[in-house]
Order: C-alpha cells, then sequence, then structure tokens
C-alpha cells in the first residue's frame, strides 16, 4: 500500500485562525507546518494553531523563514549563514516550547518560501538551515523539494528526511517550482490538483510547464493555506488518494 502525508502551511494569517477557515483545511490533512515568527506568525497565531492541530490529531511542524513579514518570506534575501542558523533556531525553539505547554512537540521542519527555494540550488544555505534546527534537535524530519540536493544536505547533517511534492503549484521541466511571478504558477482547480497529487503517488511524476514529464518520488504533498479555494483542494486530493487505496498518514514514521 502506497502512503502519503498531506501537509499545510498554517498559522499565517491571523484572521484565518480565528474565523475556523484554518480549521476547516485542518479536516483534510495530517501535517501542518506552524509559521514561527519569521515570515509571519507570533505567540498567539502559534498558541491557536497548535490548539487547532492537536484537536485534529495532526503532526505539527515548524515553518522558519526570512524574517521578512513585508514580503511573507518569498522575497529572496542575501544574509550570511550564521544568521540563517540563528533565526532558524530561533523560530524553530520558539514553536516548540510553546507546542510542549500543550504536551506536544515537533515531529518535521520545513523551511519557508524564499529560504526554502534558494536551499535547493544553494548546499550551504541548506547547511546553514540544518545546523540551525540541530542546536534545537536532530530528533526531527527536515523536509525539502523532491529530487534537490537540499535533502541531500539535510542526510549528510545527520536528518531524516521527506521528499515534498506540491498539489497545487506547477512544475518546471527541471523540477523546480514554477515562480510565482508568474500568473499560471498556482494550480487552482480542485481536480486537476487531484490529478497531479495522484500522478505524484502512483507513478512518481509531474507534468512539467510545456507539457514535458518530470520523474520525483514524494514523502509529503503540500497544499498552501494562501491557494485560492485550498480547503476545496485539499478536500478532493484526500478523496481522490483515499478513493485510489492512498494510506494518507503523517510523517511520524520517518522520524529518527
Amino acid at each position: 500500500m502506497k502512503i502519503i502525508d498531506l501537509n499545510c502551511d498554517l498559522g499565517e494569517f491571523p484572521e484565518a485562525v480565528a474565523d475556523g477557515t484554518q480549521e476547516a483545511l485542518m479536516r483534510f490533512v495530517t501535517s501542518v507546518n506552524v509559521a514561527c515568527g519569521g515570515h509571519a506568525g507570533d505567540e498567539r497565531t502559534m498558541k491557536a494553531t497548535v490548539e487547532q492541530a492537536l484537536r485534529w490529531k495532526l503532526a505539527i511542524g515548524a515553518h522558519p523563514g526570512y524574517p521578512d513579514p513585508g514580503n511573507f518570506g518569498r522575497l529572496e534575501m542575501d544574509v550570511s549563514t550564521g544568521s540563517v542558523e540563528d533565526f532558524v533556531f530561533r523560530q524553530v525553539s520558539a514553536l516548540a516550547k510553546i507546542a510542549a505547554s500543550y504536551g506536544a512537540r515537533l515531529g518535521h521542519v520545513k523551511p519557508h518560501g524564499a529560504l526554502y527555494n534558494q536551499a535547493v540550488h544553494k548546499p550551504e544555505l541548506a547547511r546553514a538551515i540544518a545546523e540551525g534546527v540541530a542546536q534545537w534537535s536532530r530528533e526531527v524530519v527536515l523536509v525539502g523539494l523532491a529530487g534537490s540536493p537540499m535533502l541531500d544536505v539535510f542526510r549528510e547533517a545527520g536528518f531524516a528526511v521527506a521528499a515534498e511534492a506540491f498539489a497545487d503549484r506547477r512544475y518546471e521541466p527541471d523540477g523546480t517550482l514554477r515562480s510565482r511571478k508568474y500568473e499560471d504558477a498556482l494550480i487552482r482547480d480542485p481536480v486537476e490538483a487531484g490529478k497531479q497529487a495522484l500522478s505524484i503517488v502512483q507513478h512518481g511524476t509531474v507534468i512539467a510547464k510545456g507539457g514535458t514529464p518530470v520523474a520525483l518520488q514524494a514523502e509529503t504533498i503540500c497544499i498552501h493555506s494562501d491557494t485560492p479555494g485550498a480547503a476545496l483542494i485539499a478536500e478532493n486530493v484526500a478523496l481522490v488518494l483515499r478513493q485510489a487505496g492512498v494510506a494518507v498518514r503523517p510523517l511520524d514514521h520517518l522520524a529518527n
């Protein structure tokens, strides 16, 4: 039986935390990546998101990003590796402390936005992310782009890893994500997102820009909470996978 985790980046929008929008998404995923004070999130949203995730029995992970909320952490930055280690450690530790206050522990860490995308191509940046997390703990799964060198760097640093693919993003022929500066970067149609997720799990492929098939193997699939219609996308992805006999489970089995 094929197994896949469905993850979602949450705790990023206070209004979604408060009005039920965030919990609507939680019904369909198995893991949450909680913004922890860099690109978004504060103590209040972290506490509320952890509470909600525990209610839905979801695996909880940290989602550190560039400390640049004005650009939502999606603008590339040129900072020292020491600075990256420092802010990753501070952000992960802040969420870990809150989770512990509820009797929970973080099971994974997934970098956010530009930090994630730059680390795909820059091993020194991927290494800095790993070292920042290691200052808190190595007993955690690091999540990175399926098929990318960042996963090798994470492994070399002594971490269990989870290769990630995306149901709601389009790909370039080299296996990287299509930049959000392009209008067609997002998949907004729940049916199309479901088909892409199923292809990832069953065949290990996505169809990239221009019709090129890209091979990738993934343990987890992401649906972004800020993609328009995210709850409908998550619902259909989960339904399509389960109807195909795929076991949708969190990443716990990958941990050291």
